[in-house]
C-alpha cells in the first residue's frame, strides 16, 4: 500500500523514498502572501503546481533526499509604467536539496550548488511554494508594451506656463541703494 502524503504536513524523506509525487491546482487565496501582492481580486484563481521527491544514491550510506517543485500562476498587477492592469506570469522550476540539520546545511552552503533545506517530518510544502512563487514576483511590473500612450516628458507644462515670481532680495536691494 502506497503512503499518502500532505502537502501541510510532508514527512520529506519518505516523501523522496517513495519517489512520490504531489499535484494540484491551489486556489490564490490559500496563498495569502501571495494573494495580497495582487492589484485586484484573486478569486477564482489557482496556481499549478508539482512536486516531485528523488532518493538519489539509494544505496549509499547517507543518501541525498531531493525534492523537485515545479509551479505556475498568474498575478493580476499595475503596471507601473502606464498604471494599468497587468497579467504578470509567475513560473518556478527548482529543484532543492535536504540535509539533516542546520549546522550541515550552513555548512555546506558555500560549496554547494543547489539550494539546501533542513529534512522535517511536517514540511509544509505549500509554504516553501508560496515563497518560491514570491521570489518570482516582479519588483515593478510592467507590460512589455502599454496599451495606452505612456507620456515620456519629464517637464509638466503647467510648470512651465507658471509666471516667474520677483526675486525678494530686489526689493531689499532697492531699499539698500535708496536715496536718504
Amino acid at each position: 500500500m502506497k503512503r499518502q502524503f500532505q502537502a501541510q504536513r510532508l514527512d520529506v524523506r519518505a516523501f523522496a523514498e517513495d519517489a512520490a509525487e504531489l499535484a494540484g491546482p491551489t486556489p490564490l487565496t490559500v496563498l495569502e502572501r501571495l494573494a495580497a501582492e495582487a492589484r485586484s481580486s484573486v478569486e477564482g484563481r489557482e496556481v499549478t503546481w508539482t512536486a516531485e521527491g528523488e532518493l538519489q544514491n539509494a544505496g549509499h550510506l547517507q543518501p541525498e533526499v531531493w525534492l523537485h517543485l515545479h509551479a505556475q500562476a498568474s498575478l493580476p498587477m499595475t503596471c507601473q509604467r502606464c498604471m494599468e492592469p497587468v497579467e504578470v506570469p509567475l513560473e518556478v522550476d527548482r529543484s532543492f536539496r535536504f540535509v539533516a540539520d542546520e549546522t550541515t546545511a550552513a555548512a555546506e552552503d558555500e560549496e554547494s550548488e543547489e539550494d539546501l533545506l533542513v529534512l522535517s517530518q511536517a514540511f509544509d510544502l505549500l509554504g516553501l511554494l508560496e515563497d518560491e512563487l514570491l521570489m518570482e514576483v516582479p519588483v515593478v511590473p510592467r507590460h512589455d508594451v502599454c496599451p495606452v500612450p505612456v507620456p515620456m516628458s519629464s517637464a509638466d507644462a503647467a510648470y512651465e506656463e507658471a509666471p516667474e515670481k520677483p526675486n525678494p532680495f530686489d526689493a531689499l536691494k532697492a531699499l539698500k541703494t535708496r536715496p536718504e
